[in-house]
């Protein structure tokens, strides 16, 4: 192909003006590209293309199987089936708005350069297509999310979509998948005619996503939001003056679950509005009930994807996985998890979400996390490394794990202080002689008795001390 190219080359070259020709149009094209206007990046919103290094992991987690929102996908192909549906759905809402079809085209005419700001690659897309591409999809979310509030239209009409349909709902999370949050927001409350029953956009929205399979906190936050993967991110996190900091300390080392328990951590379960909140306390480390379901991969890619170009200083999201592909190193970490009903894996395939858990954080850029990860992980650490506490696991686990082994256990300890009992006293009363005194057996006899009833003192102690239980049950150390 080289060789005929350069014989083409020569051949144009050989015709009168030839050269000159292409210069001129080359010089055309390349005037055109320095005098167009540069587009200003957009201050309210920001909308990132997934950098290669995540995508590579899983390219389809990143990609809308169903519908395309925005202009990062317009052209898939696959996708245009939906476009009908867009178009149903633009006639339908055009009925119940109190603004005529000029008026909404008006709209997104005058905030066309402050949207074409927010992409972050430059929009191929003369005004008039970028304009009806995002009327459309914009006017497409506000009648889905509208659906799903009047669950009275919702039907088996082929032509309507679903809009409890999870698919749809998590390509509107894609983060290349989006429409500034402001614009569906401004065409909201200038068409609907009592937002009032709807409780304002934001409620709507929460409406619509709170049946994705996580615990979201915020209904109606206050901060502002760029767009739908920001909204569920938000929507997961405590108020702003609730975070904890965040400081330049690294995580580089936590021991895996099953290693943390063979040492004697106890694993416990417990229900709390946000699921990232994890403590350590008094030997147990304390963790939210988390959902492993079909599409917990993709919505964590997205939010996580979402942290490294737009939140790198603030991801606390991203932190929460770093913590948990920590813990889990093998199958058995995943195992240990799932029987302390931490991790409810429906999937079915612990080997399976031990592999999403660690690929999770590959190419991820992660120099810090929130302050109270990195305490709680050097307490682990230290605990782990603690050679007592390795101790007391093991005399746990081999003589005190049932109530059979610790009563045969208590048992023999009695039966071997009744038979060494003569053996004592012989030997006391032995080191006493030698020493010139001279002690009756009675008084020999209540002498090793309050040494035994000391030691035991002391030894119940040191159990009540280090919160030892041993009936094999409810103990933990």
């Amino acid at each position: 192909m080289m060789i005929v190219d350069d014989q083409n080359t020569q051949k144009e070259a050989d015709i009168p003006g030839g050269n000159e020709k292409k210069n001129d149009d080359l010089v055309i094209e390349i005037r055109k590209m320095v005098e167009r206007p540069e587009i200003e990046p957009s201050k309210q919103c920001r909308i990132y293309k997934v950098p290669n290094p995540l995508r590579k992991w899983n390219e389809e987690a990143y990609t809308p199987q169903v519908v395309s929102i925005g202009p990062f996908h317009h052209k898939n192909e696959r996708l245009k089936a939906m476009e009908e549906h867009k178009e149903r759905y633009f006639r339908s809402f055009l009925q119940r708005s109190k603004k005529n079809l000029e008026d909404l085209v008006g709209v997104i005419r005058d905030m066309e350069e402050s949207i074409r700001g927010c992409y972050e690659e430059t929009i191929v897309l003369n005004s008039d297509r970028f304009v009806k591409m995002i009327l459309l999809d914009a006017i497409f979310i506000l009648e889905l999310f509208i659906r799903e509030t009047s669950r009275s239209q919702i039907s088996d009409d082929p032509n309507v979509v679903d809009p409890r349909s999870t698919a749809v709902r998590v390509d509107l999370l894609l983060i290349e998948n989006q429409l500034p949050f402001f614009v569906i927001e401004k065409l909201h409350d200038l068409a609907i005619p009592s937002p009032s029953d709807y409780g304002g956009f934001r409620k709507l929205s929460f409406d619509y996503f709170e049946y994705l399979p996580m615990p979201f906190i915020q209904a109606t936050p206050s901060v502002k939001i760029e767009h739908f993967t920001d909204l569920i991110r938000t929507f997961l996190l405590p108020p702003l003056e609730k975070l904890p900091e965040r400081n330049e300390r690294a995580l580089t080392h936590l021991y895996s679950a099953t290693k943390l328990h063979e040492a004697g951590v106890k694993f416990e379960a417990v229900k709390s509005k946000c699921y990232l909140d994890i403590k350590f306390e008094k030997g147990v480390l304390k963790i939210p009930s988390f959902d492993i379901e079909t599409k917990t991969e993709v919505i964590a890619r997205n939010i996580m994807a979402l942290e490294q170009t737009r939140y790198i200083e603030n991801a606390y999201y991203t932190d929460y996985f770093i913590l948990l592909d920590f813990l889990i190193n093998t199958t058995k970490d995943v195992d240990l998890l799932c029987d302390e009903k931490i991790l409810k894996n429906i999937l079915g395939d612990n080997d399976g979400v031990k592999s999403m858990i660690n690929n999770l954080n590959k190419s991820v850029i992660a120099d810090c996390v929130r302050d109270d990860y990195f305490r709680l992980c050097k307490e682990l650490n230290g605990y782990y490394e603690n050679p007592w506490h390795k101790r007391k696991a093991i005399l746990k686990s081999d003589y005190f794990n049932t109530p059979w082994k610790t009563a045969s256990t208590v048992a023999a300890i009695i039966l071997l202080a009744e038979f060494h009992t003569p053996y004592i006293l012989f030997e006391l009363g032995r080191v006493l002689a030698s020493m010139g005194k001279q002690v009756s057996l009675p008084n020999l006899v209540t002498t090793v008795e309050a040494i035994a009833t000391s030691r035991a003192v002391t030894f119940a102690k040191e159990i009540r001390l280090n919160s030892i239980v041993l009936d094999g049950d409810s103990g933990y150390y």
